[in-house]
Order: C-alpha cells, then sequence, then structure tokens
C-alpha cells in the first residue's frame, strides 16, 4: 500500500518519535511511504535510515502556501492509497484526494482541526469516548493502540552515568513538564536509600527539577539524561520503571517497559489505568501519592518474585495485544475498509 503520512509537532516528544516509529513500520510490512514534516532534519534521517521517502516542510499558520504545494507535490509523485495524520496542525493540512484519510489521535483535541479527516484512530478507548461526546460520529472513529518493540543496543554503562554498578535503578523516559509528575517521582525516590533514579527527557521542569533534587538531597543519585530519541539503553540497564503521571492519555512508556521485561510502577492517570492489570502486568498507585509510591518502588525492587511475576504478566499482554505486527495490521485493515466503502 502506498501511504502518506504526515506530522508538523516538536522538536522532541513522544509523539513525534512514534510518527517516526510507525511509518518505519510500515515499511518494514512492505509499504511505500512518504511522510511530509515540519523542518526537523535528525528527524528526517530517522525516517530515510528507516527506509521512508520525506519531504520537509514549514506546517505554517494561515499565510503558509508553501506546505500545501509540497504535499501536492508528494501527491503526485506517490499516487497514495491513504494518508495518516498526527496531531492537530498536520491533520489541519490533510490534503484533497479520492482515499482514505486518517488521523491518529493520541489526545483530547480540539476536533475543529480535523475537519477534513474522514475517521478518527484513537489510541485509547478514552480518546474514542471523548470525540464521539464532542460530536463526531461514533463510525468515524476505532481505537488502534500504540505499540513499543526492544531495540539492538546493548545496556547503558553505569559507570559512565556514576551509578554503582550493583545500585538499584528506576527509570523513567518524561518529557520534564508538571503533567509527568517528577517531582512526586523525585520525593518518593528521595525515601529508598540507596537507589538512582535516571530521567530521560526535556522540558520547562528541567531547573525546578533539578533543584527540587539538590532540596531533597539526592542531587547525587539522580541522573538527568536530556532528551533521548533512543532510550533502549536505559532500559536494559534499569531495574525498574516508573511512570507516574499526573495526566496521561495513553503512556507509549508502559508498552516500552513490557517490550523490555522491566517491571513497571504506573499512576491511575487515565491511559495507564486503560490497559493496566494492577499487581498482574505492573503496579498502580493514585496519582501525587509519594508514600504510596515510594512503597510500590521499593516492592518492586526488593521482592524479586513479584518483579518476575509482573514481568511474565506484561510479557504475555504485550505479546497478544501490542506488537508492530498488530499495530500495521490494524492500521491498513482499517485503509482498506474505508477504501471499500
Amino acid at each position: 500500500m502506498r501511504l502518506l503520512t504526515l506530522l508538523a509537532g516538536a522538536r522532541d516528544g513522544g509523539a513525534e518519535t512514534f510518527f517516526v516509529t510507525l511509518s518505519g513500520a510500515f515499511v518494514r510490512s512492505g509499504h511505500d511511504v512518504h511522510a511530509i514534516i515540519r523542518h526537523n532534519p535528525p528527524r528526517a534521517a530517522a525516517l530515510r535510515d528507516a527506509g521512508v521517502r520525506v519531504t520537509e516542510t514549514a506546517f505554517g499558520r494561515w499565510l503558509d502556501f508553501q506546505t500545501g504545494r509540497a504535499i501536492d507535490r508528494a501527491i503526485a509523485q506517490l499516487q497514495p492509497q491513504a494518508a495518516l495524520s498526527f496531531m492537530s496542525r498536520a491533520s489541519a493540512f490533510m490534503p484533497r484526494g479520492p482515499f482514505p484519510k486518517v488521523a491518529r489521535l493520541g489526545g483530547f483535541y480540539d476536533l475543529k482541526y480535523f475537519r477534513r479527516c474522514d475517521h478518527l484512530a484513537c489510541i485509547t478507548e478514552g480518546i474514542r469516548r471523548h470525540v464521539i461526546d464532542l460530536g463526531w460520529p461514533a463510525g468515524r472513529a476505532s481505537v488502534i493502540a500504540n505499540f513499543a518493540e526492544p531495540d539492538a543496543s546493548p545496556p547503558a554503562d553505569r559507570a559512565a552515568l556514576g551509578t554503582p554498578a550493583d545500585a538499584p535503578v528506576v527509570f523513567t523516559p518524561a518529557r520534564l513538564h508538571q503533567a509527568k509528575a517528577l517531582d512526586v517521582l523525585l520525593k518518593a525516590v528521595a525515601r529508598l536509600d540507596g537507589v538512582y533514579l535516571w530521567i530521560a527527557g526535556s522540558g520547562p521542569e528541567e531547573t525546578a527539577l533539578k533543584t527540587l533534587a539538590r532540596e531533597l538531597g539526592v542531587a547525587d543519585r539522580v541522573v538527568f539524561l536530556g532528551w533521548q530519541a533512543e532510550t533502549g539503553a536505559y532500559f536494559r540497564s534499569c531495574d525498574v520503571v516508573a511512570f507516574p503521571s499526573r495526566h496521561e492519555p495513553f503512556g507509549t512508556v508502559t508498552l516500552e517497559a513490557w517490550a523490555y521485561g522491566k517491571p513497571l510502577v504506573v499512576s491511575d492517570a487515565d491511559g495507564p489505568a486503560e490497559f493496566v492489570t494492577p499487581e498482574v502486568d505492573a503496579l498502580m498507585v493514585p496519582r501525587d501519592a509519594i508514600e504510596p509510591l515510594a512503597e510500590a518502588l521499593r516492592r518492586a525492587i526488593e521482592d524479586k518474585d513479584l518483579a518476575a511475576r509482573l514481568v511474565a504478566g506484561a510479557t504475555e499482554r504485550h505479546g497478544r495485544h501490542f506488537t508492530r505486527e498488530a499495530c500495521v495490521r490494524s492500521y491498513v485493515d482499517l485503509f482498506e475498509r474505508l477504501s471499500a466503502a
């Protein structure tokens, strides 16, 4: 199938990373993909490395005529059989044409940006219910979850990160934003003697979080890794993955922890609460609850039998529902169904 994929997006971010992952997954499954993205040389290089044709353009505001022309040229070259956009700005530029036009929704967006789309592929049932409640026709919205799979990277070098080889390590890949509740995670780790915390991400709360780590007396046990396009090495080297968000529509970190075989501790934010089975494939704690989070991390670190049970449950769940093959097949089935309608 010939697919046109569209992304404006920020410089870094989880949805942006998954756009690259999914576009490459289509190619690995034998499809021809042309991605239209906002100017971002590292992202363009990653897409090309995955076998995706790439056009970089502005994705600007009202007087941006360049983007429309770039999309038209790509359509003339590719003759797409379907188009898939990510997030609001790219969806507002969805081209006209005799092919299915699908937007992938990973959050609770204003539907005015999706008027050119035939169908919304929501990554959770909660998001699907949200768009239907806003008036979107139920028959034009479906659920297709993300996927995650491990990369081939070796474990991160703990010594290079100032972390003792035998120290328990909690890892969280997250934007440094209030919604991710990293302040709560820092306070929980401060209650756990000898436990190290690795944080992979960038964002507006970086200075405040580093200040908090110093105030809590744990700065020597907290490693701020900055934005990392590839996080597999850190997943492999850690002992536990933490995901304590206050607000999380989905949370691909859940699937990544499962894919790498690591015990997972999550908050009861909307996304994780929809997918996780507490005490079976993860430990779940209330949002903004410091002591319960600390206790859950302690259990996952110290109780090896519990950790093994969680990993076994997560591996089984991931293999049944959240593989690359299952995700790509769901999108292709949707495109084919819309084409036949």
